[in-house]
């Protein structure tokens, strides 16, 4: 159990990340000095809508010159910090080289960070950002699990390099982060275990998987229909409050799965079509199985994915989070549509509409 000072300064890797915002949002605004890692403090650009948060709020925020693979990168922003927050990690589908584009990233990158919190003295908590991804593979695995609810026991045992290696890389960056706590004694690990995270961003220009796969449900991409896909759905605000209670609350311990409702993409379309009507070509229908398997490698999908996840039910239990965290979820149907609504403000629809 730990007892953070708030006067000291926090670090938060992947500063400019999709999460990483709305964290650092929270911690300037309760007055904190952030110490944040980015890959090019230079970048003004990037870091644009960061500084418009720090103009506004009591707390500062510092950047840090640092990347994921480069050994000893992290100790500069983290001299002085109690707490940690370990947010940098890949989340692409477009990837070359699976091990190199995801597995190393993730778990090297975890790695040097708790490396250099066990030099860093001052080090007293970790909170990782991890993935439901680290506690269920395939959509099938839930049928093997008590009741077909995944808890924070279970673990991602299917996925590998070759098969959902975003998965799998974000399973042995956690598990390898487990390991590192338990060969010390100074600082302690709570990990933040997301859905697919969706709402507003911090950057309304920014890019994610979470923004290209809401973006897909209006430019046009699924207007002949959606698979059935079932998923754990939460927005990026309440994990970003879940970062910061298990960050301060001395009790907080273990892991937590963040998800707000487990759902599918039919209902969240029916959301936006509730909300914006015919004006974007959202889909309506659900395609069959066997066409989605068809099409998969055409579509850059492997058909060993399809048949393990489409028309099988993803559930998770997000009881720990709302009993140890004390976690509230807004609905859903709030999440996307705030999303959504951002991206019209952007522009992000202007040839795509009917």
């Amino acid at each position: 159990m730990q007892t953070i000072d708030k006067t000291k300064p926090v670090m938060v890797t992947g500063a400019t990340g999709y999460v990483a915002g709305w964290i650092i949002k929270k911690l300037l605004d309760e007055g904190i000095t952030v110490h944040a890692t980015v890959r090019n403090p230079g970048n003004k650009q990037s870091l644009m809508f960061l500084d418009v948060l720090a103009e506004k709020a009591k707390g500062t925020i510092r950047y840090f010159r640092a990347d994921l693979l480069t050994e000893g990168a992290y100790d500069e922003a983290m001299a002085g910090c109690e707490l940690v927050f370990h947010t940098a990690s890949p989340f692409t589908s477009k990837i070359k080289d699976p091990q190199k584009d995801l597995v190393d990233p993730a778990l090297k990158g975890t790695r040097n960070v708790l490396a250099s919190a066990n030099r860093t003295v001052s080090v007293k908590r970790v909170v990782l950002t991890s993935s439901c991804a680290a506690i269920i593979g395939d959509a099938k695995d839930c049928l093997g699990y008590p009741g077909g609810i995944a808890t924070e026991a279970q673990w991602n045992t299917t996925s590998t390099v070759d098969h959902q290696a975003y998965s799998y890389s974000k399973t042995v960056a956690e598990q390898a982060a487990w390991e590192m706590v338990k060969a010390q004694n100074r600082w302690d690990l709570v990990v933040i275990n997301p859905s697919l995270v969706i709402g507003p961003g911090i950057n309304p220009d920014a890019t994610s998987e979470s923004f290209s796969l809401v973006r897909q449900l209006g430019d046009g991409s699924m207007k002949s229909g959606v698979p059935s896909f079932s998923i754990g759905v939460v927005d990026v605000r309440e994990v970003a409050e879940a970062q910061y209670r298990a960050g301060f609350l001395p009790e907080a311990e273990g892991r937590h799965i963040i998800s707000a409702e487990n759902t599918d993409f039919l209902t969240l379309s029916g959301y936006l079509q509730k909300k914006f009507g015919k004006a974007y070509p959202f889909p309506t229908k659900i395609l069959p199985k066997f066409l989605i398997w068809l099409i998969a490698p055409m579509a850059g999908f492997k058909r060993k994915m399809i048949r393990l996840n489409v028309g099988y039910p993803w559930r998770v239990d997000n009881t720990k989070s709302i009993r140890s965290l004390g976690m509230a979820y807004r609905p859903v149907e709030t999440s996307i549509v705030d999303f959504f609504q951002q991206m019209v403000d952007a522009k992000k629809f202007e040839n795509t509409k009917k």
